[in-house]
């Protein structure tokens, strides 16, 4: 019997040691662009790729923290006779380790699509049963981020197969961001910690008002994916990161005061920030939301914590995201058509480690107003949020 132990645990560290994700990697959760909710499959190619990755440059977003630039669907169309992936050459004339190159060429970090099933989500090749062959074939091209899908996946096992390709991954040697994209159906906030960097909590936000015309609140807007978040804030942090989808800043029928509050919310909730919309096109307002440095420290501190919801009064909310150095974020998030005026008190809210004095800064208006020592009166305008950097007086 003790022969049998033995060998038991041989095994055991033996599996462990091969089954593994590469750490060190999304410390703090990852910030890029996505070609899917803006191009889809048919927007999609080489020079698209190219001008994105120059636009990211241009406009300052590589500047404060964005790095990634991936290929969504569609870029591959089958498999060669070692089955070896094919790209797509109408799209991709130059192939993806060139344009992996012209990325890495401008100090940014490339990324790519596949899907866990027989097929992806648009009906190309997926990596079922080609994951050692796939993830060999990245590496060679330079891949630095992999979003892995989750349609066509009739009877596989979630962890099972997610696993799977975090160790082909590994196998294959260069670190790569490992997305896992399988929507939350799986509760993977309590499995994927070992597996993932980050991982999908819910299905795709809807960018197009496909439901009733309005992406703020319809059934896959974005505010209702953040009510599915909450709660989930004890499994998230450095290295393994809750992701409520891509960012919808510049890419759909939202007010400024709409996707300032959207991105602010993706910032107090430490979600991956991966923009969608067209870079080379965007507005000023747009650039401003999605290159605020105050809200992006906000989102990128290395403590990795969270944030949650302390206060809910219906249509009316009150967030918090505890950061380091005893620094605290606070955003009031007004989620009705009219404007709120609300009467700051500070230790009348139930903000948790809230100890000694504060200074008070706004982070949207780049203002110090105080200390939580002074009451106040706030208006937060329709739909949008007031957010605070509560920094420790020492």
């Amino acid at each position: 019997m003790r022969t049998f132990y033995f060998f038991l645990t041989i095994l055991l560290i033996a599996i462990q040691i091969n089954a593994q994700k590469f750490q060190n990697l999304a410390l703090t959760p990852p910030m890029g662009w996505n070609s899917w909710n803006h191009f889809e499959c048919d927007g999609v190619n080489e020079t698209v790729i190219k001008e994105m990755a120059d636009a990211m440059i241009i406009n300052g977003l590589n500047d404060v923290g964005y790095q990634y630039i991936v290929i969504d669907d569609c870029w591959q169309v089958g498999r060669d006779t070692n089955g070896c992936i094919i790209v797509d050459k109408e799209k991709f004339p130059s192939g993806m380790k060139a344009l992996a190159d012209y990325v890495h060429s401008k100090g940014l970090k490339f990324g790519i699509y596949s899907d866990a099933g027989t097929k992806t989500c648009a009906g190309r090749p997926g990596s079922k049963g080609y994951e050692l062959k796939d993830a060999e074939t990245y590496a060679k091209w330079g891949v630095d981020y992999l979003k892995y899908d989750w349609c066509n996946t009739q009877g596989q096992d979630a962890r099972e197969t997610y696993a799977f390709m975090r160790d082909a991954l590994f196998k294959a040697g260069r670190p790569i961001v490992f997305s896992m994209c399988e929507w939350g159906e799986n509760k993977p906030w309590e499995w994927a910690q070992e597996v993932a960097h980050l991982y999908r909590t819910t299905y795709d936000i809807d960018m197009k008002g496909r439901f009733d015309g309005d992406i703020w609140g319809n059934q896959l807007g974005w505010t209702e994916i953040l009510d599915k978040q909450v709660g989930l804030e004890k499994y998230a942090g450095p290295g393994h990161w809750n992701d409520p989808d891509m960012l919808a800043v510049g890419n759909s029928n939202m007010t400024t005061n709409e996707a300032r509050a959207h991105f602010t919310m993706w910032c107090m909730l430490a979600a991956p920030l991966m923009a969608g919309n067209d870079l080379r096109s965007m507005s000023v307002n747009d650039k401003n939301i999605l290159t605020n440095k105050a809200l992006i420290s906000v989102n990128q501190d290395e403590l990795g914590k969270q944030g949650f919801k302390i206060e809910d009064f219906g249509n009316f909310e009150i967030w918090q995201k505890e950061l380091s150095k005893g620094d605290i974020a606070i955003c009031f998030f007004n989620r009705e058509f009219n404007r709120k005026r609300y009467n700051i008190d500070w230790e009348s809210i139930p903000i948790k480690n809230f100890i000694g004095k504060y200074s008070v800064i706004d982070l949207w208006n780049n203002q110090n107003i105080g200390t939580t020592e002074s009451k106040f009166t706030i208006e937060i305008p329709s739909r949008d949020v007031v957010v605070y950097r509560l920094k420790k007086v020492l």
